[in-house]
């Protein structure tokens, strides 16, 4: 389906993780594959095909936040893992939702982890935010924002203004991440905000950054029907 047909099927409320993904790869951000198992059996037989190690999670429209109900296991590097994983998975969300499946997805290289999201303001529209992943995010509050659109100068700006940009310049001798392909997903998110009024909220969370590319490795999208564009032009919020 293309993204005019998941956002016109979509009701209020956040799309599971494979129709979230099907959109941003439409707008040409790439991202892990993912591929849904209904029992164990199936979910040994796609991480057979995508080849180890893989990566389980739940897959449920009750379960916003899979992290905090034990429903992601990393780094399985064989089917027995991966059995026990879904099962795991299954035993966690059984009360939460009985008919929860999941996804199998391989494991992405280790590199910078980086975050953009995407909120609507009342008063301004949608605003787009980025920062690196995390304990720069979850405790030192490293992020920046601007308001939807915005230009290149703008995405320089947004990645330059975070006090922990200079790991971005290559830590303890590493390489220096890709900031073009941030750039190009920051652009990317803004236009697909601007051109669906529907699309209210964008959680990229994390986007892994290699020293040539980057690749968004979880993903939601929240869908508001109710949802206006209160402006057209980019404005600045105070950094």
């Amino acid at each position: 389906m293309n993204v005019e047909q998941i956002l016109a099927g979509a009701k209020d409320g956040f799309l599971l993780e494979p129709e979230s993904k099907g959109i941003l790869a439409q707008s040409g951000i790439s991202t892990t594959a993912c591929r849904v198992a209904n029992t164990a059996d199936e979910a040994v037989k796609l991480a057979e095909e995508i080849g180890y190690p893989v990566v389980l999670k739940a897959l449920s429209p009750q379960i916003v936040h899979k992290s905090d109900v034990g429903g992601v296991h990393l780094d399985l590097n064989d089917a027995s893992a991966v059995r026990q994983a879904y099962q795991r998975i299954k035993g966690a969300t059984r009360v939460i939702d009985p008919e929860a499946r999941a996804t199998v997805q391989p494991m992405a290289a280790k590199g910078v982890e980086v975050i953009a999201g995407l909120t609507t303001n009342p008063q301004f529209g949608k605003v787009l935010m980025f920062g690196l992943g995390g304990i720069f995010t979850e405790l030192l509050k490293d992020v920046s924002f601007r308001l939807v659109p915005i230009e290149e100068l703008d995405a320089r700006e947004m990645i330059g203004s975070i006090e922990g940009n200079g790991v971005l310049e290559g830590f303890r001798g590493g390489p220096a991440a890709d900031v073009d392909a941030i750039v190009d997903i920051l652009l990317k998110v803004s236009t697909l905000a601007e051109s669906y009024p529907a699309i209210a909220e964008l959680d990229l969370n994390p986007i892994i950054v290699y020293p040539r590319g980057a690749v968004v490795v979880d993903a939601r999208i929240g869908v508001s029907r109710g949802r206006v564009e209160t402006r057209s032009a980019p404005v600045r919020l105070p950094k």
